[in-house]
C-alpha cells in the first residue's frame, strides 16, 4: 500500500469515526435533554411546513435552516451546562451566569428564527 493511500484509509477513518461520535451525541440530546427533544419536535412540523410555504429555494432554505440553526445553538447550550455543572456542582455565581447565557443564546436563536418565518412570509 502507497504512503497516500495509507492517508485516505485514515482520513476515510476518521470521518466514520467523527459521524459516529456526532451521532452519538444527537443520540444523548435526544435521550437526556428535554428542549432538545422539542425542538426536533418543531422541526418536524418546521420542514413540511416551509417546504410548502417557501416559494423559493432560498426561502425554503431559511424557513427550514433558521430552526436549524435553533437545534445546533441547543445542543452547544447543553453542552456547555454539562460541563458546568460537572466542574461547579455547588451553587456557584459565575456557573449560574454562565448557564443563563447559553439560555439566552438559545431564546435569541428561537426569536431570530420567528423574524425569519416573519420577513419570508409577510414580504411580498
Amino acid at each position: 500500500m502507497t504512503r497516500s493511500s495509507d492517508h485516505r484509509a485514515s482520513v476515510g477513518g476518521r470521518l466514520v469515526r467523527a459521524t459516529a461520535y456526532s451521532l452519538a451525541g444527537l443520540r444523548a440530546a435526544f435521550r437526556h435533554e428535554q428542549a432538545f427533544r422539542l425542538e426536533v419536535l418543531i422541526l418536524a412540523f418546521v420542514i413540511p411546513a416551509g417546504l410548502w410555504l417557501g416559494k423559493t429555494g432560498v426561502q425554503r432554505a431559511l424557513l427550514i435552516g433558521s430552526w436549524c440553526m435553533v437545534i445546533v445553538v441547543e445542543l452547544l447550550n447543553s453542552a456547555i451546562e454539562i460541563l458546568v455543572e460537572r466542574l461547579w456542582p455547588e451553587q456557584n455565581a459565575l456557573a449560574g451566569r454562565a448557564k443563563d447565557i447559553c439560555s439566552a443564546a438559545v431564546f435569541s436563536s428561537i426569536l431570530l428564527s420567528i423574524a425569519v418565518w416573519l420577513l419570508v412570509l409577510v414580504t411580498p
